[in-house]
């Protein structure tokens, strides 16, 4: 039980009575306690969303080749969090990510409602013809502006290094193991 205890305490960065905890309420299942603490941690990282975090850093990111760069600004509560090696290296993921997904807004809130407008017409005028009841229509619709969403907004696509995870569960997993809250403030992207 010992090893299991340091081994979860290092794949998810919780304390030692949280992982002992979580093992005795899974009955020694190293996998079931490993998804009762991440269960936990996102239980956790929600209600730290709504600390004011005005911490952080700036990072750079230059894509091999020099042809891409990406400015990140990525914000925590406190300068301590903000220097470690875990903050920093969400920070460089979250920016290579922007390298080469190029995202155009931080959140579905940044999307001007004028551009989603423009999208729903776009998918209107493609299924007008199609014969589906007003009802069908509609959730065609909102499915398709989600699929867009998630496709123009930083935290709705799926990160690049690990297809089971979007960049927004990414930062609550930071959240969770970090006890911060940690929020996106800007990017800018540069390609020749």
């Amino acid at each position: 039980m010992t090893d299991d205890i340091q081994k979860l305490r290092k794949e998810t960065g919780a304390g030692i009575m949280d992982v002992k905890n979580a093992l005795l309420e899974a009955k020694g299942d190293y996998q079931n306690a490993k998804d009762v603490l991440r269960k936990r941690g996102a239980a956790i990282a929600l209600k730290k969303m709504a600390r004011e975090a005005k911490e952080g850093v700036i990072v750079s990111y230059i894509h091999s080749g020099g042809k891409v760069g990406v400015l990140l600004k990525l914000y925590c509560e406190t300068d301590f969090v903000a220097r470690t090696q875990e903050f920093q290296d969400l920070a460089r993921d979250i920016a290579m990510h922007v390298a080469a997904m190029d995202p155009s807004y931080i959140s579905r809130e940044d999307i001007p409602k004028d551009v989603l407008d423009k999208e729903k017409e776009i998918y209107k005028e493609q299924i007008k013809d199609s014969g589906k009841s007003a009802d069908i229509t509609s959730k065609i619709i909102d499915g398709k502006i989600d699929r867009f969403v998630s496709e123009v907004s930083l935290l709705g696509q799926v990160f690049i290094k690990d297809q089971d995870k979007t960049i927004a569960k990414l930062i609550e997993e930071g959240i969770a193991k970090l006890g911060e809250n940690i929020q996106v403030g800007e990017f800018i992207r540069y390609e020749l």
